[in-house]
């Protein structure tokens, strides 16, 4: 069967036949976008119902093929998580996976689902005699605990999925003694979505974690079934059924927690530096936790140092003594501190919320070029 490329408007009409087999959807934003995954070549992978890209923050995008019986694999789970079915909300781009997954998941419930503003300042009312779930990334979560109407618009809402990039322990806080119901969700696009919520596994879903390096392994009934056209890349990602991550975690009084990724340790100036490690840090150096700033650490090439440390941050306190001072008041090692600090307006994202830093990376070495 060729896929069948689609805008993500158009998803919503299309599913029910791509979840019943019938169709094999590639969800773009511009015909361009599809090209590189070759819609005129048929898909192989059996029960495959939709393709998503990767947003491609750290590295080329990749398709990935999510059979029907993943994506209701995931709904259902969803739904036994967080105590019955709910009308879906969302800003969302629909053609990654967690936005498209709100869509299953309204599907599984038998409802309509909401896409939202980006401020989401047309939240419905808290008083609303709904059942309902929001579906956002941390950003927006930020801006919204501005607003003290959003926020209490947010209180209303039975459960808010919060994933696409690490949300901060003040950012929980501040959400949940405003009465927010936080629910914070680690995945992939190769996990149709969040699979573990709170640091539990959902229903089905068995996490492990290799005793040597942290590395997390998942398997259970949501995994896809392959990368489009890719089956070396394929093989060495899913390995007995089980799909090998590129993230390290550890348990926490028996939930899951993220350290970093596998490839966050590099070498500065002959010492391994964990990368993971300093981003924690910066939480607990930043001199005004309060204003909601936002802080990135980054490894970028360098000839004197090999990888060179640097803190890309949207505070002005671009001063990097200071901050080297504050860094190693919280224990970071010399060898760990940042070497350069960049100033930004504001950190660029992906389409799908996270960081993009390779964006990033790529702007500071022109720029010292």
């Amino acid at each position: 069967m060729l896929p069948t490329v689609c805008r993500p408007d158009q998803l919503w009409d299309l599913l029910p036949d791509a979840l019943a087999g019938r169709a094999v959807l590639l969800p773009v934003t511009s015909p361009d976008d599809a090209a590189p995954l070759q819609p005129g070549e048929p898909v192989t992978e059996p029960g495959a119902a939709v393709i998503v890209t990767t947003s491609g923050s750290t590295g080329t995008p990749k398709g990935v093929v999510l059979p029907a019986a993943a994506l209701l694999a995931s709904a259902a789970a969803t739904r036994v998580r967080l105590g019955g079915p709910m009308r879906w909300y969302s800003p969302l781009p629909r053609h990654y996976v967690a936005g498209m997954m709100v869509l299953v998941r309204a599907l599984d419930a038998g409802t309509t689902p909401v896409s939202t503003a980006g401020d989401l300042s047309d939240l419905p009312p808290a008083d609303l005699d709904e059942p309902r779930a929001l579906s956002i990334v941390p950003t927006h979560l930020h801006r919204a605990l501005d607003d003290p109407g959003t926020t209490a618009r947010l209180a209303g809402f039975d459960a808010v999925l919060l994933g696409g990039a690490p949300a901060g322990a003040d950012l929980l806080a501040r959400a949940r003694a405003a009465g927010i119901s936080v629910v914070t969700t680690y995945g992939m696009s190769e996990t149709s979505g969040g699979c573990v919520y709170d640091g539990l596994a959902l229903d089905g879903v068995d996490v492990q974690l290799d005793p040597a390096t942290g590395r997390i392994s998942i398997a259970g009934p949501m995994l896809f079934s392959g990368y489009r056209l890719a089956p070396e890349l394929t093989a060495e990602t899913l390995a007995g059924g089980r799909l090998l991550t590129r993230d390290r975690g550890e348990l926490v009084d028996g939930r899951l927690r993220i350290s970093g990724r596998i490839d966050d340790v590099v070498i500065s100036g002959g010492v391994n530096v964990d990368l993971a490690e300093v981003q924690r840090r910066l939480g607990l150096a930043d001199p005004d936790p309060g204003a909601g700033h936002q802080h990135v650490v980054l490894g970028v090439p360098d000839p004197e140092w090999g990888t060179r440390i640097v803190l890309v941050t949207d505070s002005d306190e671009a001063d990097l003594a200071g901050w080297r001072d504050r860094l190693a008041a919280t224990g970071l090692g010399r060898e760990a501190l940042p070497r350069q600090v960049v100033t930004v307006v504001r950190l660029p994202r992906t389409a799908s919320g996270k960081i993009d830093r390779r964006a990033l990376a790529a702007s500071i070495t022109a720029d010292r070029a």
